[in-house]
């Protein structure tokens, strides 16, 4: 199995080698390059295109969520995570808008980061457990798109498209629902073109708009 190629992009020295420690103890996973600022950041991201970006929200340069932007509208399929201090729900919206696929607490235990890592680069969208239920809360005030909030979706759409925006896989949804990964992905297909929905993220909006994640 080909190991999960990860660059680090924060400021801090030491945060960066702890990072690079850790992610490089699983073998699932290797970093394979990093940069101190956001401009860095984005010029060795182009050149060495890995599968997950660990990106700090607040460094020199381009700050956290310009980078991000960057990184995402020359490559959109790449995945960024953003990692930092802050718990504002604010920083996690405008990393999320910037087009992160997820967001962790750099206080989280270690096992989260890699969780973290190993779910956006699924294509999930990842939120650290103790700032989801707020995040969602926000994100419920924000349109998902052009979604329309009242279109005819079947029930098994409906509950394909919560355990989306839940974080669930395709495949984890199909042993949840009992169903093959095919007819998982048909659902989905038939859901988000219903509704006009383009990212992981408009889904966690649309679900969050509908009170379908404040409990599972």
């Amino acid at each position: 199995m080909t190991p999960l190629r990860v660059f680090l992009a924060d400021d801090h020295a030491v945060v960066r080698e702890g990072l690079k420690a850790l992610i490089n103890s699983n073998p699932e996973m290797e970093v394979i390059g990093e940069a101190a600022d956001g401009t860095a950041a984005v010029a060795k991201v182009a050149e060495l295109d890995p599968d997950v970006v660990v990106m700090d929200v607040s460094m020199p340069g381009l700050n956290g969520a310009k980078a991000t932007a960057a990184i995402k509208e020359a490559k959109p399929s790449r995945k960024v995570l953003a990692l930092t201090l802050h718990e504002e729900r604010s920083y996690v919206r405008l990393l999320l808008d910037a087009g992160a696929s997820g967001y962790v607490l750099k206080r989280s235990a270690a096992d989260e980061l890699i969780h973290a890592i190993k779910a956006v680069a699924d294509g999930r969208v990842y939120l650290d457990p103790s700032l989801a239920g707020g995040v969602l809360d926000s994100l419920r005030g924000k349109p998902a798109s052009n979604a329309a909030g009242d279109a005819d979706l079947s029930q098994r759409e409906a509950e394909v498209l919560r355990l989306i925006a839940l974080g669930y896989s395709n495949k984890e949804i199909a042993a949840k629902l009992e169903l093959s990964v095919k007819t998982v992905e048909t659902y989905k297909k038939r859901s988000v073109e219903k509704l006009g929905l383009r990212s992981r993220v408009d889904i966690v909006r649309y679900a969050a708009e509908q009170g379908w994640t404040s409990n599972e």
